[in-house]
């Protein structure tokens, strides 16, 4: 969410990968790394929440188009920098990034919008804390193997445990359906990433996925809020979208990708329960009030998860 450094790994160079025989998956090498990636886009984004509200009463398309366009030219600077060779997708290769872009970043974003209206932030919090259960039983079956009964009991309780520090909200019937595609578009962004993470590494997805969501959202921003909507953009929309751009969208991508590259989508997505706890955190750190003992219960229960999911896969 609502909202993505570059850890060892193979070079975005290599060649596609095969699709391995169904049965357990293979031992992930520097799984470590993947964990420390994971967790640091999750603060990223639960960092993000008091960023993005800054944001509620800016032309949203306009904003989030200008967040995606000046990630993309981040990301391709540093690749540039690093040696990092990217390559043009080929092929279903455009149609799994543009799902990405479609429904991770566009679709998603509009959901988030169009739901707070009829639905308080928890609610839409939860749909996202209900991910890693998704995660740990399709996720595995894009991969080649079949999904097993301890990462997915795992995401079951990191789920709860994030449903816990979110708390509850109240809503309307159209804000669940919108909390519904909140939920399948947060899936969908690692979802859609598996079957070209192999040729163009979290690097290549996270550029092409924002050139890609940067068009679309230009050309929804130009017709719903009118070519001269960047200039209603204040100085504070200007901090916020740089903050997004460089946090949540470039450095949070990547680490992302890495992590689902390096432990697999099923115990990358318990890394999800972490953004929560974030949230709150955060909220402390600005000067919030201390959070209450049930999400204390809550962040207990996610610890309990990640504890019982990450180790030994």
């Amino acid at each position: 969410m609502p909202g993505l450094r570059a850890p060892d790994r193979a070079p975005d160079r290599a060649p596609a990968a095969t699709q391995p025989a169904p049965g357990p998956p293979a031992p992930r090498p520097h799984a470590g790394v993947g964990v420390a990636a994971g967790v640091g886009a999750m603060i990223c984004v639960g960092g993000s929440v008091a960023v993005s509200s800054v944001l509620t009463r800016a032309p949203v398309f306009t904003a989030e188009a200008l967040r995606y366009a000046l990630a993309c030219l981040i990301l391709l600077v540093m690749s540039r920098l690093t040696g990092r060779r990217l390559v043009m997708p080929r092929g279903t290769e455009w149609l799994w990034l543009s799902g990405i872009a479609a429904t991770g970043l566009v679709l998603f974003n509009i959901a988030l919008v169009a739901g707070s209206r009829h639905a308080e932030p928890a609610v839409l919090g939860v749909a996202v804390a209900c991910v890693p259960s998704l995660l740990a039983v399709i996720g595995p079956v894009l991969e080649g193997s079949r999904p097993r009964a301890v990462p997915v009991a795992a995401a079951l309780v990191v789920t709860c445990g994030a449903a816990v520090v979110q708390g509850t909200g109240r809503t309307d019937a159209a804000g669940v359906a919108w909390a519904i595609v909140v939920f399948g578009c947060e899936a969908a962004f690692t979802l859609l990433a598996i079957p070209v993470l192999g040729r163009h590494g979290p690097w290549g997805v996270s550029v092409h996925a924002t050139w890609i969501a940067t068009v679309i959202l230009a050309g929804i921003g130009l017709t719903r809020e009118g070519p001269a909507a960047a200039a209603h953009l204040g100085r504070q929309d200007w901090l916020a979208i740089a903050y997004l751009a460089v946090a949540v969208t470039a450095a949070a991508f990547v680490m992302w990708y890495s992590s689902v590259r390096r432990l697999g989508a099923g115990r990358a997505g318990l890394l999800a329960g972490v953004a929560p706890v974030a949230a709150a955190m955060t909220g402390v750190l600005l000067g919030g009030p201390a959070p209450r003992p049930l999400v204390w219960v809550g962040i207990a229960v996610v610890a309990s998860g990640l504890a019982l999911g990450l180790p030994g896969q």
